[in-house]
């Protein structure tokens, strides 16, 4: 186990500052599921925007499917018109890049947006794509042998933890 503390609440108030210089009047908010939905959703209130923010599901279409299977965690539902949108994309904790491009995949099923962003709650480098976020609330650096996850607890707040990777 690590000992790097991570004030989950603290990154997330970042977040919202850096997401509120982003957002146009016309963007659309969307999370990858499960902790990207989580944000998405928390954001889409917190800032007061209309409407729902929108959840993408990697699932169908990641490249190690036949090793994972399909997920349970949550699948895409997206509230407004995909086509010409500018769209906000949020994750918990960008890696390898691997899940952004399945969930890339996966928005372009339902239409071509005029543009997409990304920003995260933590990015820990260790990229194997060339997916970059256009705002990161820490960047921190783990072995490759341990996973980070953003956990939501009852009352909505969010927490981290951290474990060996599977």
């Amino acid at each position: 186990m690590s000992s790097l503390a991570l004030d989950a609440e603290a990154l997330y108030g970042e977040l919202a500052r850096g997401v509120r210089a982003l957002l146009g009047a016309d963007t659309q908010l969307a999370g990858v599921v499960s902790g990207g939905a989580w944000l998405a959703e928390r954001l889409q209130r917190d800032l007061g925007r209309a409407g729902a923010a929108g959840a993408l599901s990697s699932a169908l279409h990641r490249d190690d499917f036949a090793k994972r299977g399909l997920s349970a965690h949550g699948q895409t539902v997206l509230p407004f018109e995909v086509q010409g949108a500018d769209i906000l994309l949020l994750d918990d904790v960008l890696f390898t890049g691997r899940t952004i491009r399945a969930v890339l995949n996966e928005l372009f099923d339902y239409g071509r947006p005029a543009r997409v962003r990304l920003a995260v709650l933590v990015d820990r480098g260790g990229r194997e794509l060339p997916v970059a976020a256009e705002f990161a609330a820490a960047r921190v650096a783990l072995p490759a042998t341990q996973s980070l996850r953003l956990a939501r607890e009852g009352d909505g707040s969010f927490s981290f933890h951290i474990q060996p990777r599977a």
